[in-house]
């Protein structure tokens, strides 16, 4: 079921990278290299792992996005890692249940549900305000893809 949420600003620590769905596992690669980060630095996580999208590509166009986790108090990046923030404002919600190759539909259907609700995701051109992909399986706990979940969410209203 897709919603609205109303969301504060969130910081984060993220390492960004631009890769194709062809190079994905470069993206892939990113993630315990984040969670190494704040771990050197006692620094823990306050939310699930998430990709950031600034621009959506496809398997031969170059997405950017940031490999990211949630943090308690905005942190000092450090040229490879940045120190970012997710936007406040009100988001379209809408959790995927299942394997990730089937998160495309999923995005296609959340993005035409806020349209039909009169609130098109907040974008400038081919750059997005605030696209989200928040995981919240751990693949070590549940390692059968077909029972993950995806929480989807897209800015609508920046605030």
């Amino acid at each position: 079921m897709s919603e609205f949420v109303e969301r504060a600003t969130q910081p984060y620590a993220a390492i960004p990278i631009r890769a194709t769905l062809r190079e994905w596992g470069s993206v892939n690669a990113l993630v315990p290299e984040v969670f190494a980060w704040l771990a050197d630095r006692g620094i823990p996580p306050a939310g699930p792992l998430f990709y950031r999208y600034r621009v959506i590509g496809g398997l031969d166009e170059e997405f950017e996005v940031e490999v990211g986790v949630p943090v308690g108090a905005p942190v000092d990046g450090d040229g490879r890692v940045l120190a970012g923030a997710a936007p406040p404002g009100r988001y379209a919600v809408h959790v995927h249940h299942g394997h990730p190759d089937g998160i495309a539909e999923t995005h296609r259907d959340l993005l035409a549900w806020a349209e039909q609700q009169g609130s098109p995701a907040a974008r400038d051109g081919e750059r997005w305000a605030g696209v989200f992909e928040y995981y919240r399986t751990d693949p070590e706990l549940q390692p059968d893809p077909t029972e993950w979940e995806t929480e989807l969410a897209y800015l609508v209203t920046p605030r």
